[in-house]
């Protein structure tokens, strides 16, 4: 992990960053179902998912989320700091054995009447699977200290 100062009129709309991949395995989805207690046939029983439209298990929504945001978070900003997701969707499924990978686009830039010396940064996130198809995406909400 890097640490690096970038201060809010650092920060350009549409700059853009990519984490490398990583592969969502059973052991992910397991763990995440006792983190959780989510315990859906959706997630667990292969035999029943054979049954369903995907025909196999998927991971949980929350679970590519995490991993995502985790994925996107190498670089520690102590000027900024998170204040929450919008827009969260979970648009396509991951299976066990697939790949991804995050986009990170600084969407835009807007004034925090609540803190002056404060301005809000709204990026862009994408979590992109193996075959380039967008399974996830949000908003990413950051508060981002102006230059003094």
């Amino acid at each position: 992990m890097n640490t690096r100062s970038v201060f809010y009129e650092q920060y350009d709309v549409g700059e853009t960053r990519e984490t490398s991949g990583r592969t969502i395995t059973e052991t992910d989805i397991v763990m995440h179902a006792g983190q959780t207690g989510d315990f859906y046939p959706h997630h667990m029983d292969a035999e029943w998912c054979k049954t369903q439209d995907f025909k196999q298990r998927i991971a949980h929504g929350t679970l590519i989320f995490s991993v995502g945001v985790g994925m996107s978070a190498g670089d520690i900003n102590p000027e900024a700091f998170s204040y929450g997701y919008d827009r969260l969707r979970f648009i396509k499924p991951v299976f066990i054995g697939d790949t991804i990978h995050v986009r990170v686009t600084v969407k835009e830039k807007r004034e925090y009447p609540k803190r002056s010396d404060h301005g809000m940064v709204v990026e862009q996130v994408e979590v992109v699977n193996q075959a380039g198809a967008t399974v996830l995406a949000c908003e990413h909400l950051l508060l981002v200290k102006r230059q003094a």
